[in-house]
């Protein structure tokens, strides 16, 4: 798939000049900065230097006093609360980190996790129902909530009042006791990318700051919270680069026992993780206990105290992920398999595939695997009773709830994010839905077949790369949506030694290079999927690289090697719009 490269818009000159003097770092290093609206010396001091005192008031946010008091009458009042959450990582993590605070306050409490299954995302008459039998009279509901207005109803009913938690678009607020969405239309909360866990995160905060009782008890709770944050690809901005700064390193210095027996269970031998490491290692894991099991699984482990408590549970996980690894592999080959027999799917805007027989728990998996497959928006469903359900993943420019707006007529139930979404429908409006679908995503996209950009920040010689370059470079991090890990462009390499196709299938690409002009720096480098280039390389060719800077570890000695993200033939003119 051909991918058009392009460079960002330039930083203004004369903020640059300024940072370059005051924080005595080369042009490419401040015009990253810039780009991250780094300014001046006071903003890179806040950059660079996170601080928890940066967070925001929680009681900016919409309803936040009403739920606090909530939360205080039912503490003294000894009512029970139950800790409602959805089954991926934001809602099990959610849950895990305000049950445990809860209990060590103590409140009397539960939790609960629906069963994906049976009962579907978010809050279930099933758990309205738990709860009443249970003599609950207040639930707090964390990743879910604000689509469910016939639940809410039905647990006032019940006599059960609800405090929501929750960070998707909401379409009516529902008649909850109170509300905490910064997404809601009349909140001024000032950040918006605020994962689910992230929203019951700011109750406990604001409980703690109303009760004066020591903000260190919750701050134990960041690596939870910053699990979240890398799995539902929330923004790594402001507040949320605050909480995950501070959450890997609270994972780094002392584990929680769950965390530790996921890590052991993956062979992951590393002193240290970074978000890549938690959406690739940790978040995969408990991940699959929804998909495979149960949500309420990946709960229990992440509760566990002891690291013998744990390993007693983590084994399941383990082998949950690897059966989710399997049937993502299988049915990924059949979803693509039907989209190439369609003779017209090229000229298509989206992808809609079905199939009775594919498991529930791995069609947004699947959905993901199509975009990068054939770049264009992919929904991917499943039989489920009378009905269709699945999930939806998006390209940049798309904004997939907005498209699942306009097709409406034909959802019974629809609700996500921008790039990811939940969809279900009646077996007999798939059709309609399809056409409906893809024209919309034509009209978004101005009736263009989108192709894949690569957007560079900066293109720089293989000699500008040295030990302060990259120390300072880490010090961006934790990198992820919004402050992604900086792409450069370098041109004119070639092959210097060792380069050789690696894998199963010698896909990809284990790199050795240098620039061809001036200049004796040798450089490693990983290209995955690119390993058709190898005897381009091999053969004296040269190369402009598309890559970013990381660490590689291997038998405990640590190396700067290059990711290698696209490769094409050198060329003489400026390749930055195309």
């Amino acid at each position: 798939m051909n991918k058009r490269w392009k460079k960002r818009d330039a930083a203004k000159e004369e903020i640059v000049l300024l940072l370059m003097s005051e924080l005595n770092i080369g042009r490419t290093l401040a015009s990253l900065l810039v780009q991250r609206d780094v300014k001046d010396l006071e903003s890179a001091k806040r950059f660079f230097r996170p601080q928890l005192n940066d967070l925001h008031d929680p009681f900016l946010m919409k309803d936040m006093d009403l739920a606090v008091t909530r939360l205080q009458d039912a503490l003294e009042s000894g009512e029970r609360i139950l800790v409602y959450g959805d089954y991926d990582v934001d809602g099990t993590t959610a849950v895990t980190l305000v049950f445990s605070f809860l209990k060590n306050i103590g409140a009397s409490c539960e939790f609960y996790i629906p069963d994906r299954y049976e009962e579907g995302y978010g809050f279930s008459f099933r758990g309205v129902d738990f709860a009443a039998s249970e003599g609950i009279t207040l639930i707090i509901t964390l990743d879910c909530g604000i689509k469910d207005t016939e639940k809410i109803v039905y647990a006032k009913q019940k006599g059960i009042d609800v405090i929501i938690c929750d960070h998707h678009n909401p379409d009516q607020i529902p008649p909850a006791y109170a509300v905490l969405d910064p997404k809601r239309p009349d909140c001024a909360y000032p950040y918006k990318g605020l994962s689910g866990c992230g929203v019951g995160f700011k109750l406990l905060q604001a409980w703690c700051l109303k009760r004066d009782y020591p903000m260190e008890a919750l701050f134990e709770y960041l690596d939870l919270l910053t699990i979240s944050i890398g799995a539902d690809i929330v923004p790594i901005t402001g507040e949320n680069r605050v909480l995950a700064h501070y959450g890997l390193q609270q994972i780094g210095l002392k584990k929680r026992p769950g965390i530790e027996a996921m890590l052991f269970q993956s062979g992951f031998k590393k002193p240290g993780l970074n978000i890549t490491d938690v959406v690739f290692v940790l978040a995969p894991r408990i991940n699959a206990a929804g998909r495979i099991f149960s949500g309420m699984q990946a709960v229990q482990l992440l509760l566990s105290e002891t690291i013998e408590s744990a390993l007693k549970i983590s084994p399941a996980l383990e082998e949950n992920n690897n059966q989710r690894k399997h049937l993502d592999k299988e049915i990924t080959k059949e979803a693509v398999e039907q989209v190439l027999s369609d003779p017209k799917h090229v000229e298509k805007f989206s992808i809609v595939v079905y199939s009775e027989t594919w498991h529930k728990g791995v069609v947004g998996i699947v959905a993901s695997r199509l975009v990068e497959t054939f770049y264009k928006p992919s929904i991917v469903l499943v039989k489920d009773g009378d009905k269709l359900t699945g999930s939806a993943r998006s390209i940049d420019g798309v904004d997939l709830f907005d498209a699942l707006s306009a097709c409406s007529t034909y959802l019974q139930k629809f609700g996500g994010h921008t790039m990811a979404a939940g969809l279900t429908l009646s077996i007999d409006h798939l059709e309609p839905f399809k056409n409906a679908f893809d024209n919309e995503i034509s009209s978004i996209l101005h009736q263009q077949l989108p192709i894949q950009q690569i957007e560079y920040d900066a293109e720089i010689d293989f000699d500008e790369v040295d030990e302060k370059f990259h120390r300072i470079l880490r010090q961006f991090g934790p990198f992820g949506p919004s402050n992604m890990n900086p792409v450069f462009l370098t041109r004119q390499v070639v092959n210097d030694r060792f380069t050789k196709t690696v894998g199963d299938t010698k896909t990809h690409l284990k790199l050795h290079i240098k620039q061809k002009k001036g200049g004796n720096k040798t450089l490693d480098g990983i290209a995955f999927n690119l390993g058709e280039w190898s005897e381009h390389l091999l053969s004296g060719g040269e190369a402009d690289i598309l890559f970013t800077l990381e660490e590689n570890e291997y038998r405990g000695n640590v190396t700067l090697q290059l990711n290698v993200k696209d490769m094409r033939e050198s060329v003489v003119h400026e390749v930055s719009q195309g």
